[in-house]
């Protein structure tokens, strides 16, 4: 018996296409605005900025850095046949920038303030994935 098979009949877990050009010139860049700005539908390029600006402490580049990230992520989140709720697993790479995005716009939400964005963030981040929420917030895995 598989012991993660959703016996409620839920939505199966979705999978982003992967994007490996844009993928490999962020692993090659030091710097991901250029690769924001080629790939601007490359989640991961607007979450390595919005950890960038998290880091520096800017919680205003933060926020729109990490909301540019979501919305990317959302449209192909959508267009990859995601209902809106349901599994978006951190252990298929494409989704990580989604949801390292999501992160830091709950993390900036809570800079700036914004109580409900940042509840609302952390509550998604984890219905989306427990793993994701588990390592990006520094938790061992399991």
């Amino acid at each position: 018996m598989d012991l993660h098979q959703n016996l409620l009949g839920g939505p199966p877990p979705t999978e982003l296409p992967d994007h490996p050009t844009a993928r490999e010139a962020l692993a090659a860049s030091a710097d991901p605005a250029p690769v924001a700005a080629r790939f601007p539908e490359y989640s991961a390029a607007w979450a390595a900025l919005a950890e960038r600006a998290y880091e520096a402490g800017d919680d205003v580049a933060t926020y729109a850095y990490a909301r540019t990230g979501y919305h990317r992520g959302l449209d192909q989140l959508r267009r990859s046949g995601w209902k809106g709720h349901g599994p978006v697993p951190w252990q298929h790479e494409p989704n990580r920038g989604f949801l390292r995005s999501l992160y830091f716009l709950g993390k900036a939400a809570e800079g700036i303030e914004e109580t409900e964005e940042a509840q609302r963030c952390a509550t998604f981040l984890q219905d989306s994935s427990e793993e994701a929420a588990a390592v990006l917030n520094g938790r061992p895995n399991g």
